[in-house]
């Protein structure tokens, strides 16, 4: 057995993992349907006006501003209906005073218009087809001007921009198929131990199923992430460096299993012979028995290999890394605050992760441990007791990171 003798806290490790995470520099061309969640890697510039030609913005009847002045309830102006425009169609002619055509929202404007009137404001005549107009205009109301929106040669969006729907939308208003982004970062995950078997496979004596391939994995697609499952790797040397030999193409590779100090918790040796070793105990509950380093100039994260130490740090250490490499903002977990159920009893010196569920309004302790997965699937989400407390008394109020 080879204790941890020394742990550092959580900001220090996650500070060391951060500098190691370096953004992605990788670009592709996607489809713009396909783009919601990345990173625009190339500035976007409009090629055209938005929307290309002037349109009503009211169904009404498009008109000379002019010709309405003066117009009431009890003294409309009467003009001469020449024509109806839906959308998707071009008018035929021009319009000169005195006359007016009917059009739909959207529709583009005859020429010689300047103003639309809401049909609510108007009257047509069954027999001449007349329309009495009840309500002036002035020049420019209930258009929509050429450009008003986006503007030919207007810069749209900055290289780094995060596409949200609206953004995307703003893309497909200037015609694009396709999108620059940054690349995703590609993260090998690695399960080690004799014990590990994959979901689906029958169980030998001893064995258990991998949970961390798939919680780590769920974790990555959600922050930005690609995750490269490689098949678990047995408990030696030859096994896990060939292993790494495997995840070198990648941008990162997470170990689960394998760094706590059993005399089978090999990690530690493969890092130090291959690599160079940045911290290995990390002042948290769960999760102490946690590694980093580099191999080849590639970030190595040994994570516990039970499953709620290995979720816990996930969220504590992995996503932040993750998405700096993917170029995105900071993760900003919902929080609700509520009262303690019951007291909580801490580990003086180490930063806890206690996972909690939400029943009528107050925080009920969920945190089993940490080897039972149950521990966070029947959790809401989880509060963070700092390093110097030890105490949480019942009816305090507490902040709850949600899931």
């Amino acid at each position: 057995m080879r204790p941890i003798r020394e742990t550092i806290p959580l900001e220090e490790a996650l500070a060391l993992i951060l500098d190691s995470a370096v953004p992605i520099a990788r670009t592709e061309r996607i489809p713009l349907r396909d783009a919601t969640g990345r990173v625009v890697a190339a500035p976007a510039v409009a090629s055209a006006d938005v929307p290309p030609f002037d349109r009503a913005a009211m169904d009404g009847y498009a008109v000379v501003a002019e010709d309405t002045f003066g117009a009431g309830r009890y003294e409309p102006k009467v003009l001469r209906c020449v024509e109806k425009v839906y959308t998707g169609q071009m008018p035929d002619r021009a319009i000169t005073r005195g006359e007016c055509v009917e059009i739909a929202t959207g529709a583009p404007m005859p020429d010689g218009a300047d103003a639309v009137v809401m049909v609510e404001e108007t009257e047509r005549a069954a027999a001449s087809g007349d329309v009495r107009v009840f309500t002036p205009v002035y020049p420019r109301q209930n258009v929509g001007r050429r450009g008003a929106d986006i503007a030919a040669g207007q810069p749209l969006l900055d290289a780094g921009a995060l596409l949200t729907p609206s953004r995307v939308g703003a893309l497909a208003a200037i015609g694009a198929r396709d999108v620059e982004v940054y690349a995703r970062p590609r993260i090998a995950i690695l399960s080690t131990g004799n014990e590990i078997v994959e979901p689906g496979r029958p169980l030998g004596p001893g064995q258990i199923y991998d949970i961390n391939q798939f919680t780590l994995s769920s974790i990555l697609s959600a922050h930005g992430g690609i995750a490269v499952a490689l098949p678990a790797a047995p408990d030696t040397i030859e096994a896990l460096s060939s292993a790494i030999d495997g995840a070198l193409a990648e941008d990162v590779l997470v170990f689960s299993g394998g760094s706590s100090v059993g005399e089978r918790d090999l990690i530690l040796d493969v890092l130090r012979a291959r690599g160079e070793v940045l911290f290995h105990g990390v002042a948290v509950k769960p999760g102490k028995p946690t590694v980093f380093g580099r191999i080849e100039g590639k970030p190595v994260l040994g994570m516990p290999g039970y499953p709620t130490s290995c979720l816990s740090n996930a969220y504590m250490l992995l996503i932040p890394m993750v998405r700096r490499m993917a170029r995105l903002p900071d993760h900003q977990p919902r929080t609700v605050r509520a009262p303690l159920a019951r007291r909580i009893v801490s580990t003086t010196g180490r930063h806890q992760f206690y996972t909690v569920r939400l029943e009528n309004g107050v925080v009920v302790p969920a945190f089993k441990a940490s080897g039972d997965i149950t521990s966070m699937s029947q959790a809401d989400g989880y509060v963070e007791i700092p390093a110097q407390v030890d105490i949480v008394e019942a009816g305090e109020l507490v902040d709850v990171k949600l899931f």
